[in-house]
C-alpha cells in the first residue's frame, strides 16, 4: 500500500509527491527526532603537539598525564598521574573515589606546585572527558601550559603514560585482591614516592631512577 498524506484542503496525495513539491520549492520539514540526552556535538579542543615523540632534553618541557581504576571491595579507585618525559618522573598525582575533573585538577596542581615550571611547558592527555572540561582546560591555561592530545582511541599517542600504568598494574595493583580504598590509595602513593621515583631503574634512563636521572642533568648542567 502506498503511503498518503492531507495536503491542502482535502487533497490526499502520496509522500513522493509531497518530497518532490518540497525539493522543488527549497524546503525541509523539521525533524522530530531529538538527539540522545546528554550527546555533544564533537569539538576538538587542542592539537596534538606531540606526535609521538616523548623524548625531550631537559625536564619540564613535556609533561604527559592520563587516569586508571582498579577495583576493590568497597569500590574503584581512580588514580590521575603527571609524568615527566624526560625523566619518567611521576611529578603530580591524585587518587579519588569518584572519576571526575577535580581528580586531573588536583593532580595538575600537584604538579605545577612542585616544579613551578616556567616557559614552553606542553601537558599531553587523551581527550577523556574530564581533560577536555571547561576547568582542566582553564587551569592549564593560568598555569601557562600548552594543551596537547591525542586521537581519540589511539593509546600509542600516549604510550609513555601507558607503559608506566602497565608496570605498575604488573607490580603493584595485581599482585593482590584490595579490601578498601584507603589501602589502595596508600599503596599507590607508596608506589609512586617510594619506589617508581626513586628507587625503579629504568633501561631508558641508563639504568638509572627518575630522581638519580634528573640528579645528573642538574649536576652537568650547573657545571
Amino acid at each position: 500500500m502506498t503511503a498518503e498524506l492531507r495536503f491542502g484542503r482535502g487533497v490526499t496525495v502520496g509522500h513522493n509527491t509531497v518530497y518532490s513539491i518540497m525539493k522543488e520549492l527549497g524546503i525541509k520539514g523539521i525533524p522530530n527526532r531529538r538527539p540522545p540526552k546528554g550527546s555533544r556535538i564533537a569539538q576538538v579542543t587542542s592539537l596534538d603537539l606531540v606526535k609521538r615523540n616523548f623524548r625531550r632534553a631537559a625536564p619540564n618541557q613535556l609533561w604527559l598525564t592520563d587516569i586508571t581504576e582498579h577495583p576493590t571491595r568497597e569500590g574503584k579507585v581512580y588514580c590521575c598521574a603527571v609524568l615527566d618525559a624526560f625523566s619518567r618522573r611521576i611529578v603530580g598525582w591524585s587518587i579519588d573515589s569518584t572519576q571526575t575533573s577535580q581528580l586531573v585538577m588536583n593532580a595538575l596542581g600537584m604538579a605545577t606546585a612542585e616544579r613551578h615550571p616556567d616557559g614552553e611547558l606542553v601537558i599531553h592527555s587523551d581527550r577523556g572527558a574530564q581533560f577536555t572540561s571547561w576547568a582542566f582546560s582553564q587551569k592549564v591555561k593560568e598555569a601557562g601550559l600548552a594543551p596537547s592530545m591525542g586521537s581519540v582511541g589511539s593509546a600509542y599517542d600516549n604510550a609513555m603514560m601507558e607503559s608506566f600504568w602497565g608496570r605498575m598494574q604488573v607490580e603493584l595493583l595485581n599482585r593482590k585482591r584490595w579490601k578498601t580504598r584507603i589501602d589502595l590509595a596508600n599503596s599507590i602513593h607508596d608506589y609512586i614516592e617510594l619506589f617508581h621515583n626513586t628507587r625503579r631503574r629504568h633501561s631508558s634512563l641508563n639504568m638509572l631512577t627518575p630522581a638519580e636521572y634528573e640528579r645528573k642533568y642538574t649536576t652537568t648542567t650547573a657545571i
